[in-house]
């Protein structure tokens, strides 16, 4: 395990709708003492509602919350916290504008299959994601590269094991 693995202070927890992003994201931060952000928090009114109508974001309509989302982890390292972030973040070039506002980041990639997320995101209550738009995730997921600081975790396994497994690579 790597000196920066070991330092990091702020946590981003991804993968696609239903995932397990928040989940997850909120039970580390809890296990490790630092703060905790759910990046949909952070769309604007615009993203939430064109998501919500069943139409995928494009580029342009992230970039400049993938910012505000980089200036919150920003942020609360200044304030002296750890945190973690439930973020989608699918693509290389999106963690890269995560990295851009903390360099030492963790990714913790939330992954499974298309039908156990697909059964998941139909079972759940109160999201303003549509199942219509997972498989446009899908199609868009970069998983981790080799130089990106991080893991990948299948999310078969349960809750409990899924933290453990983050944590361990955290500890």
């Amino acid at each position: 395990m790597s000196v920066a693995v070991l330092s990091a202070r702020a946590v981003v927890v991804f993968g696609v709708s239903g995932s397990g992003k928040s989940t997850v994201a909120e039970a580390l931060a809890g296990r490790l003492t630092f703060a905790y952000c759910d990046a949909d928090d952070l769309h604007p009114a615009a993203n939430v509602e064109k998501m919500r109508s069943g139409h995928a974001l494009t580029d342009d309509d992230r970039w400049p919350w993938l910012h505000a989302v980089g200036r919150r982890m920003h942020e609360a390292l200044d304030e002296g916290h750890g945190i973690v972030v439930a973020c989608s973040a699918l693509k290389r070039s999106y963690r890269d504008i995560l990295r851009v506002h903390e360099p030492d980041a963790f990714f913790v990639f939330l992954d499974g299959g298309e039908d156990l997320i697909m059964s998941r995101v139909l079972a759940r209550q109160g999201s303003f994601m549509p199942a219509s738009l997972l498989s446009s995730q899908f199609d868009a997921l970069e998983p981790l590269q080799s130089d990106e600081a991080g893991l990948r975790i299948d999310v078969a396994q349960s809750l409990t094991d899924v933290v453990d497994e983050a944590f361990t690579a955290l500890s």
